[in-house]
């Protein structure tokens, strides 16, 4: 048995078969309504039948307005959670550990698709988006802290937080922009009280079974990487995370600034973290870069393209220590194999053109 092949325990819920986790990919497969689809149905039981320790939804929009693109799940309504409770199901049945990760797009949500004004931190007019007030934000919080009992009353083993990436929370985190008053802005304790005010509300109102992760970038959109180890160390500190998921764009990269030494992940593997397990995402394509997370001292490896590669990126990689993705770019035909259906292909082929032949 390799580190890979280790379960993986966590503080609450079950433990993970192994320490390969799909990343939350945004694949355009639901319904307009932000039901489940059959193809996205499909594409998360195929990665549970190929072996991923857990699997994860894509970015599943909490509020209607939060909703950042057609094609979006969604986990906001009770019309959502007939197919979420089938997919539970069936991830279940896979021997996968499953997730939701819980989105709100802020000013990055598509008021085409909503029909609704914007919300963020800060007025926007250019994004069609106005401040949220104070009572605004408590709701925010309170509509994930609802959407992780919706999961949850699904079947779902857990929901992971969607913290990066610049969207709504993520926002909140824009030291160039969030000069809020009221609590929410400013300082760095006061622009994370969001995100973990969203952390320990979930924490509280779900059981002692389920699992609670939190997706975070390490710098960029308004955050510098000293912040974001400060984020990242505030959240660990809270004991209510099972992980901490950190999107690094590339694992074996550096800082975008030059003020900063050595890799990205060096910054956050040293943080304390008791029982919490961290885990790490970016261009993790082969046995060999998984398991280098791990020596690097993370707990578990995210994996995307290569599970839109393979769908048992997991189980290639486990049963061969020199196993490698595929070569770029294949083909539709390819894609529909590995249970990527059609809609995600014409995504994939409209914004990764090295992807799909």
């Amino acid at each position: 048995m390799t580190i890979l092949d280790q379960p993986l325990t966590l503080p609450h819920g079950p433990a993970w078969r192994n320490r390969f986790a799909l990343a939350p990919l945004t694949n355009t497969q639901s319904h307009d309504d932000g039901t489940l689809s059959d193809d996205e149905h499909r594409w998360l039981t195929a990665r549970g039948e190929g072996g991923f320790g857990l699997v994860m939804t894509c970015a599943a929009y909490i509020v209607p307005a939060g909703q950042a693109w057609r094609g979006q799940l969604g986990v906001a309504t009770d019309e959502h959670e007939a197919g979420l409770t089938r997919l539970a199901a069936d991830l279940r049945a896979t021997g996968a550990v499953s997730s939701v990760q819980l989105h709100h797009g802020g000013r990055r949500a598509d008021p085409a698709v909503t029909g609704l004004t914007n919300q963020a931190p800060w007025d926007d007019p250019a994004r069609r988006t106005a401040a949220m007030s104070t009572a605004d934000v408590e709701r925010m919080v309170a509509d994930f802290v609802a959407a992780a009992v919706r999961a949850e009353r699904a079947g779902f083993d857990g929901v992971e937080v969607h913290g990066a990436h610049g969207y709504l929370l993520g926002q909140f985190l824009d030291g160039r922009h969030n000069h809020r008053t009221d609590g929410y802005g400013g300082s760095l304790e006061h622009r994370a009280r969001p995100l973990l005010d969203v952390v320990t509300g979930i924490r509280a109102a779900t059981g002692p079974d389920f699992q609670l992760g939190l997706r975070l970038s390490p710098e960029g959109y308004g955050v510098t990487l000293p912040e974001g180890r400060e984020v990242a160390a505030m959240a660990l500190g809270t004991g209510a995370l099972d992980y901490l998921d950190m999107s690094l764009w590339d694992v074996r990269a550096g800082s975008r600034d030059e003020r900063y030494d050595g890799l990205l992940i060096e910054h956050f593997t040293d943080l304390p973290r008791g029982g919490t397990r961290l885990g790490v995402a970016g261009k993790v394509l082969t046995s060999a870069e998984a398991a280098w997370c791990l020596e690097q001292g993370a707990d578990f490896a995210t994996v995307g393209v290569g599970a839109i590669l393979h769908h048992d990126f997991a189980r290639r990689a486990l049963a061969d220590a020199g196993f490698a993705a595929r070569s770029r770019p294949i083909t539709r035909e390819e894609l529909r194999a590995e249970a990527v259906g059609p809609a995600f292909v014409e995504y994939l082929a409209a914004g990764w053109p090295d992807l799909v032949a």
